[in-house]
Protein backbone atom coordinates (compact mmCIF):
# COMPACT_ATOMS: atom_id res chain seq x y z
CA UNK A 1 0.00 0.00 0.00
CA UNK A 2 1.24 3.48 -0.79
CA UNK A 3 2.07 5.89 2.01
CA UNK A 4 0.53 9.28 1.64
CA UNK A 5 -1.58 12.03 3.01
CA UNK A 6 -3.37 15.24 2.20
CA UNK A 7 -3.70 18.82 3.34
CA UNK A 8 -6.82 20.92 2.90
CA UNK A 9 -6.04 24.50 1.89
CA UNK A 10 -7.97 27.61 3.02
CA UNK A 11 -9.40 27.92 -0.50
CA UNK A 12 -11.13 24.55 -0.11
CA UNK A 13 -8.83 22.69 -2.50
CA UNK A 14 -6.46 19.94 -1.36
CA UNK A 15 -2.88 18.85 -1.95
CA UNK A 16 -2.42 15.08 -1.95
CA UNK A 17 1.00 13.46 -1.51
CA UNK A 18 1.59 9.79 -2.35
CA UNK A 19 4.69 7.60 -2.20
CA UNK A 20 4.44 4.93 -4.88
CA UNK A 21 6.91 2.12 -5.66
CA UNK A 22 9.36 3.01 -8.40
CA UNK A 23 9.64 0.67 -11.38
CA UNK A 24 13.42 0.27 -11.12
CA UNK A 25 15.48 -2.72 -12.15
CA UNK A 26 16.27 -3.74 -8.57
CA UNK A 27 12.72 -3.05 -7.30
CA UNK A 28 13.76 -0.60 -4.60
CA UNK A 29 12.96 3.05 -4.17
CA UNK A 30 9.83 5.14 -4.24
CA UNK A 31 8.50 8.09 -6.17
CA UNK A 32 6.62 10.87 -4.35
CA UNK A 33 3.76 12.45 -6.26
CA UNK A 34 2.08 15.73 -5.33
CA UNK A 35 -1.31 16.57 -6.80
CA UNK A 36 -3.31 19.78 -6.40
CA UNK A 37 -7.05 19.37 -7.00
CA UNK A 38 -10.49 20.48 -5.81
CA UNK A 39 -10.85 17.40 -3.57
CA UNK A 40 -9.13 14.11 -2.75
CA UNK A 41 -11.20 12.09 -5.19
CA UNK A 42 -10.27 14.35 -8.11
CA UNK A 43 -6.59 14.23 -7.13
CA UNK A 44 -6.61 10.43 -7.20
CA UNK A 45 -8.55 10.47 -10.47
CA UNK A 46 -5.82 12.61 -12.04
CA UNK A 47 -3.25 9.94 -11.11
CA UNK A 48 -5.49 7.10 -12.29
CA UNK A 49 -5.97 8.82 -15.65
CA UNK A 50 -2.18 8.70 -16.07
CA UNK A 51 -2.25 4.91 -15.83
CA UNK A 52 -1.72 4.47 -12.09
CA UNK A 53 -4.90 2.47 -11.65
CA UNK A 54 -4.39 0.99 -8.18
CA UNK A 55 -3.78 4.28 -6.34
CA UNK A 56 -5.67 4.70 -3.08
CA UNK A 57 -5.26 7.08 -0.16
CA UNK A 58 -5.93 5.45 3.19
CA UNK A 59 -5.18 7.62 6.16
CA UNK A 60 -2.99 10.65 6.52
CA UNK A 61 0.33 9.10 7.60
CA UNK A 62 2.57 11.14 5.26
CA UNK A 63 0.92 14.50 4.53
CA UNK A 64 2.67 17.02 2.29
CA UNK A 65 5.12 19.36 3.98
CA UNK A 66 4.76 23.14 3.63
CA UNK A 67 7.62 23.17 1.11
CA UNK A 68 5.90 20.50 -0.98
CA UNK A 69 2.61 22.41 -0.89
CA UNK A 70 4.39 25.54 -2.11
CA UNK A 71 6.09 23.59 -4.91
CA UNK A 72 2.88 22.07 -6.27
CA UNK A 73 0.92 25.33 -5.98
CA UNK A 74 3.53 27.16 -8.03
CA UNK A 75 3.60 24.56 -10.79
CA UNK A 76 1.18 25.26 -13.67
CA UNK A 77 0.08 21.60 -14.00
CA UNK A 78 -0.44 21.02 -10.28
CA UNK A 79 1.07 17.54 -10.60
CA UNK A 80 4.76 16.96 -9.85
CA UNK A 81 7.03 14.11 -8.72
CA UNK A 82 10.53 13.24 -7.50
CA UNK A 83 12.20 10.22 -5.94
CA UNK A 84 11.22 9.88 -2.31
CA UNK A 85 13.92 10.44 0.31
CA UNK A 86 15.30 7.32 1.99
CA UNK A 87 14.30 8.36 5.53
CA UNK A 88 17.64 9.95 6.34
CA UNK A 89 19.81 7.25 4.75
CA UNK A 90 22.78 8.95 3.18
CA UNK A 91 23.18 11.70 5.73
CA UNK A 92 22.34 15.39 5.68
CA UNK A 93 24.86 16.05 2.90
CA UNK A 94 22.63 14.18 0.43
CA UNK A 95 21.57 16.55 -2.33
CA UNK A 96 17.81 17.11 -2.56
CA UNK A 97 16.37 16.27 -5.97
CA UNK A 98 14.29 18.94 -7.70
CA UNK A 99 10.63 18.40 -8.57
CA UNK A 100 9.77 17.23 -12.09
CA UNK A 101 6.55 17.75 -14.05
CA UNK A 102 4.64 14.55 -14.69
CA UNK A 103 5.21 14.99 -18.44
CA UNK A 104 8.91 14.17 -17.85
CA UNK A 105 7.93 10.83 -16.29
CA UNK A 106 5.53 9.91 -19.07
CA UNK A 107 7.73 11.01 -21.94
CA UNK A 108 8.62 8.11 -24.20
CA UNK A 109 12.22 7.76 -25.35
CA UNK A 110 12.85 8.72 -28.93
CA UNK A 111 13.03 5.83 -31.36
CA UNK A 112 16.52 5.27 -32.75
CA UNK A 113 16.90 6.38 -36.32
CA UNK A 114 18.70 4.33 -38.93
CA UNK A 115 21.84 5.96 -40.32
CA UNK A 116 21.47 7.23 -43.85
CA UNK A 117 23.87 6.00 -46.46
CA UNK A 118 24.90 8.48 -49.12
Amino acid sequence: MAAGGFCKLPTGSVVVALNLPSPTADGTGCVRFLVHAQNRARALTRLRNLGMRAVYLRGNAAPPTPDEITAVLHHPDGLIWRTAPDNGVGGPERVQELWHPVRALLRRPAAPTAPTVT
